[in-house]
C-alpha cells in the first residue's frame, strides 16, 4: 500500500515529519517496506529560461539554445524539441545530472560537430508523465524562479510511504484507515469525513442482485451529462504516488476512492449497457473480456455483473472491456456493491486473476460504507465531470449486524504482558472506532437503575467486564484476544517488557520424542561418516518424479511447473544435487538428506543418500581411482541404522529395491518379509540419465518411521558393564549350497543359543571340486560369553551340537 505524505495529511491533522510517521507505523504493526521522496531525484534540475534559439548549422531539425539557469554564464544546448523557442521557461538538467526517464547521465557532448552542455527536459524524461512531444513549458510567472530547483518550484517534496498490510488488516487498505491508526497512536487527530449532500433527481437505475450468497448488496446511481477527460493534477499526483497510472477522470475517481477509503467501485458507460444490471451466478462456460484484454471462462460458482446481452464484469475482481468509460462517455452508472470475501478469493484463485479490487474484497471491505462510498464517488464525478445525479437504487442488504465482545481490561496484562491503564485502553479503542460500555466503579446503579453506561458518562466507568461493539470495518476482530492485540500494538509493540518465562528449578527434562532422537542420531552418524547434508525442496516436477513412480500429491497452484509435485522419494533432489556438484568439478560426491516422502495418504520421515564419482582417488602405488558400488551404499545404511537404534543383527537382506535401482545390484533390509527398513543399490541408468548425471551412482533410502524404537529412549548410552568371565570362540566350517546367502547362515548360528552366543561372523569362503559341484564352504567364528560359570567341555559339546543342528535346517553340514 503506497501513499504520499500530503495524501495522509488530508485525513490526519499532524505536524509529524515523514520519519516520525514511518517509525510510528512500524511500532503499531504496520511495517514500512520503503520510503522515498520523488523530489530527491529531481533536485538537480532547475527552472531555466531560453535566452536565444537559433538554427543548428549542421542539422535542419535541431536548434542551438542559450539557456540561463542562474549560473554565471548561460549554457549552450543543442535541442530537438519542436516547441523550443526564445523566451520560454522550462526545466534544465546541467551536465552530470542523471535523467531518470531515459536512464543515463548527462555529460558534455558534440552533436553534429557542435558542443552541447546539458538538456532541456520533457515530462517523460523526468518520469512526471508520458508527454514527450516537446520540452516542459512553464508559465511566464516562473521567470522569477529561474535557478530554483524544479522539485521545490513544483512542490514535489512529498515523501511516499510503502506499507506492508497484513491480510487481517483490511481496514488499512485505504489511506483513511492508516490515518485512523496513527491518530489512535497519538500522532495527530483524525479529520472528520466530509460527505457531501448531493441533490438527486429522477429514479435510480435498474439494478438487482440474484446472487445473495456472492453479492448480498448492490447499490448504484447514474449521472447524466458528464464530460470525461484528464483528471486534475492533485488526483493524478496521488494516484501516481500509489503506483497507479491515471486513465481518465471517471476511472481515476473510482481508483482514488478505492485507495483513499479501501472501497472499490466501478463506473459503466450507461450508453453501452442493454437493460438493467444484475449480479448473478455465471453460466457454465460463460466468458468475459476483462479490462486487461484477457478473456476468462467462468463457472457457476462465480459472480458476474450482467445486462440483457450477457456478463460484462467478474464481480468484485475486474470490470469488462466492453462497458468501460472513455472520452465519449456522457452518462455513467456508478456501482458500489458488497461481495463476500470467500467467493472473491475462490474466484480469483480459479481464474489466476488478481487486482486491487480483489485484494480488498477478499479481505473484507466495510459493509456499512456502501452509501458513503457511493456519495463520495458521485460528488467527485459531479465536481470534476459535471452532470446530474439520479436517486440511489439499493438492491439487497449488506451484512451490517453489530458484533459485541465481553472484555476485562485486566486481560491486557495477562495476555499481552503490558500494563495499560483502563482509561488509556478505552481511549485507544474509541479512537479505533470501537464502542465501549463498562460498569460504574463499585457497581453504582445508573439513573435508569442499571449498572452499565457508556464511557462518555464519566471517569467512574472503568472496572469489571466491558461490552465492546466492533466497528463494521474490523472483520478481523473476533474475540477478546484481538482487543488485547489492538491495545498493545497502539500502545507500542516495542514497549512490551522482556519477561522470561517461569521454569521449574533444577535441570530441565528432555522433551525430544524417541522418533526425534533417532533422527538426530542418524543425522550425526551420516555426517560423521563423511557424508555432506543437503536440504532440497519438497516439490519437484512431474518429469523428475516419473522415474520414481510418479507423484501422488500435486499442487493446484504451484509456484512453477518445476515445483508442482510433492516428492515420492528423497532420491530426485539428491541426484540433482549430485549432478550440480559433479558439473562444478567435484570428483567424489557423498550426499545425504533428512526429510519427508509423500506417498498416497501420508508423509514419511526418510533419510536418503547418494554416492557418485570416485570412492578413492588414484595414488602413487599404481592403483587407479575406485568407484562406489552397492555394497558401499549398504555399509552406509547399516551404520546409520545402527546409530538410530535399529536391530541390525536381525535384519534380512533380500529382494530387489525397486524400479529406481539397477536390477541385480540392489536390495532391501527388512525385519521379517514385510517390514522394510531400507532400500539400497546402484541407481538405474534411466534415473540418473533423467537428471543429466553422468557415470554410475549408488543410493539408498532409510525409512525412519519403520525402525522399531524404545518408548523411553534416552539421551544417554547404556552404562558399560564388562563381563566377569572370559569369552570363548569356536570355529565351524559348513558345506552349503552355493546360492545360500552367508547372512542366513550367520543368523541360524546365532539363533542356536541366544543367551550364550553373542556374535558370529564369516571369516572364510572356499569353492572348488573338493566341496562338490554346486556347493561352497563357509567358515564361521562363533563367540560364546558365559555369565554364571566357566563353560565345561560338556557345555561346549552341547552348544556345538545346537549350532550344527541349527545350520542343518538350511541344508548345511559340517565340513570333514
Amino acid at each position: 500500500m503506497k501513499f504520499s505524505l500530503s495524501w495522509l495529511k488530508a485525513h490526519l491533522d499532524t505536524d509529524a515529519c515523514a520519519t516520525e510517521i514511518a517509525e510510528k507505523l512500524t511500532s503499531i504493526g504496520l511495517e514500512i517496506e520503503g520510503m522515498e521522496n520523488p523530489a530527491d531525484a529531481l533536485r538537480p534540475f532547475r527552472v531555466a529560461k531560453v535566452l536565444e534559439a537559433g538554427p543548428h548549422p549542421n542539422a535542419d531539425k535541431l536548434q542551438l539554445l542559450k539557456v540561463a539557469d542562474g549560473a554565471a554564464e548561460p549554457w549552450q544546448v543543442v535541442c530537438g524539441a519542436p516547441n523550443a523557442k526564445a523566451g520560454m521557461i522550462g526545466v534544465f538538467g546541467p551536465p552530470g545530472t542523471y535523467i531518470p526517464g531515459s536512464d543515463f547521465t548527462l555529460k558534455p557532448a558534440k552533436i553534429r560537430d557542435v558542443e552541447s552542455f546539458g538538456m532541456m527536459c520533457s515530462y517523460r524524461e523526468l518520469e512526471l508523465g508520458d508527454d514527450h512531444d516537446g520540452i516542459i513549458e512553464l508559465p511566464e510567472s516562473a521567470a522569477s524562479e529561474v535557478g530554483t530547483s524544479y522539485a521545490d518550484y513544483a512542490k514535489l517534496d512529498d515523501p511516499v510511504f510503502d506499507v506492508s498490510i497484513t491480510p487481517n488488516r483490511q481496514d488499512c487498505m485505504g489511506v483513511r484507515g492508516i490515518a485512523r491508526d496513527l491518530a489512535a497512536a497519538g500522532l495527530g487527530s483524525l479529520k472528520p469525513l466530509d460527505i457531501a449532500n448531493i441533490a438527486r433527481n429522477g429514479t435510480g437505475p435498474d439494478v438487482r442482485t440474484d446472487d445473495p450468497e456472492g453479492c448480498p448488496a448492490f447499490y448504484a446511481c447514474t449521472v447524466k451529462g458528464v464530460s470525461n477527460g484528464a483528471s486534475p493534477a492533485w488526483m493524478q499526483a496521488r494516484l501516481k504516488s500509489a503506483g497507479q497510472k491515471p486513465i481518465n477522470t471517471l476511472v481515476d475517481i473510482t481508483n482514488y476512492v478505492m485507495l483513499d477509503h479501501g472501497r472499490p467501485l466501478h463506473v459503466y458507460d450507461a450508453g453501452k449497457l442493454a437493460g438493467g444490471l444484475i449480479a448473478r451466478k455465471a453460466k457454465p462456460g460463460e466468458t468475459v473480456l476483462a479490462l486487461n484484454d484477457n478473456e476468462y471462462t467462468l463457472d457457476e460458482s462465480m459472480t458476474v455483473i450482467a445486462d440483457d446481452k450477457g456478463a460484462h464484469d467478474i464481480g468484485g475482481i475486474m470490470g469488462g472491456a466492453n462497458t468501460g468509460s472513455d472520452q465519449a462517455t456522457t452518462e455513467v452508472l456508478i456501482e458500489c456493491a458488497y461481495f463476500t470475501p470467500e467467493n472473491i478469493a475462490k474466484t480469483g484463485q480459479k481464474l489466476l486473476l488478481t487486482s486491487d479490487a480483489r485484494q480488498r474484497f477478499e479481505r473484507g471491505v466495510d459493509p456499512a460504507f456502501l452509501d458513503d462510498g457511493l456519495e463520495l464517488a458521485t460528488a467527485l464525478v459531479l465536481e470534476l465531470c459535471g452532470g446530474t445525479a439520479s436517486a440511489v437504487t439499493r438492491a439487497g442488504t449488506p451484512p451490517t449486524e453489530q458484533r459485541t465482545i465481553s472484555y476485562d481490561p485486566a486481560q491486557c496484562l495477562a495476555l499481552g504482558g503490558l500494563d495499560v491503564a483502563p482509561d488509556r485502553q478505552t481511549a485507544i479503542l474509541e479512537a479505533l472506532g470501537f464502542e465501549v460500555l463498562c460498569p460504574r466503579e463499585g457497581g453504582e446503579p445508573s439513573p435508569d437503575g442499571s449498572t452499565t453506561e457508556a464511557r462518555e458518562m464519566g471517569p467512574g466507568l472503568r472496572r469489571g467486564t466491558w461490552t465492546i461493539t466492533i466497528p463494521t470495518w474490523r472483520r478481523d476482530v473476533q474475540g477478546w484476544q484481538d482487543i488485547v492485540e489492538e491495545i498493545v500494538r497502539i500502545e507500542g509493540l516495542d514497549t512490551i517488557p522482556s519477561t522470561p518465562l517461569p521454569r521449574k528449578p533444577g535441570v530441565a527434562k528432555p522433551t525430544a520424542s524417541p522418533e526425534q532422537l533417532a533422527e538426530r542420531k542418524a543425522r550425526r552418524a551420516a555426517a560423521a561418516r563423511g557424508l555432506n547434508e543437503v536440504v532440497n525442496w519438497s516439490f519437484i516436477s512431474e518429469k523428475e518424479a516419473a522415474p520414481f513412480g510418479g507423484g501422488n500429491w500435486s499442487l493446484a497452484n504451484p509456484i512453477s511447473e518445476d515445483l508442482k509435485v510433492m516428492r515420492p522419494s528423497m532420491l530426485p533432489g539428491l541426484i540433482a544435487a549430485a549432478k550440480r556438484n559433479s558439473a562444478r568439478g567435484a570428483s567424489s560426491v557423498r550426499l545425504f538428506e533428512v526429510g519427508r516422502r509423500y506417498l498416497e495418504s501420508s508423509e514419511h520421515p526418510t533419510i536418503g543418500l547418494v554416492l557418485t564419482g570416485e570412492k578413492t582417488a588414484r595414488n602413487w602405488q599404481g592403483r587407479g581411482a575406485s568407484k562406489f558400488d552397492a555394497y558401499d551404499a549398504k555399509a552406509e545404511v547399516l551404520a546409520i541404522l545402527e546409530a538410530a537404534g535399529a536391530p541390525v543383527d536381525k535384519l534380512m537382506d533380500f529382494g530387489e529395491a525397486g524400479d529406481a535401482y539397477h536390477p541385480g545390484q540392489s536390495g532391501t533390509l527388512r525385519l521379517g518379509p514385510k517390514k522394510i527398513l531400507a532400500a539400497y543399490g546402484a541407481l538405474h541408468p534411466n534415473a540418473t540419465k533423467a537428471f543429466g548425471l553422468k557415470g554410475a551412482a549408488v543410493g539408498a533410502e532409510i525409512f525412519l518411521d519403520a525402525i522399531p524404537l524404545k518408548k523411553k529412549a534416552g539421551h544417554m548410552r547404556d552404562a558399560f558393564a564388562p563381563p566377569a568371565l572370559q569369552a570363548v570362540t569356536r570355529d565351524f566350517a559348513f558345506i552349503v549350497d552355493a546360492d545360500l546367502p552367508a547372512g542366513d547362515l550367520v543368523r541360524a548360528v546365532k539363533g542356536a543359543d541366544k543367551k550364550l552366543i553373542t556374535d558370529a561372523r564369516i571369516f572364510d569362503l572356499f569353492e572348488g571340486p573338493s566341496v562338490g559341484e554346486g556347493k561352497k564352504s563357509l567358515a564361521a567364528e562363533v563367540t560364546l560369553q558365559p555369565t554364571d560359570a566357566t563353560l565345561t567341555e560338556e557345555d561346549l559339546k552341547a552348544l556345538s551340537d545346537k549350532v550344527v543342528a541349527s545350520a542343518a535346517k538350511l541344508g548345511a553340514s559340517l565340513r570333514g
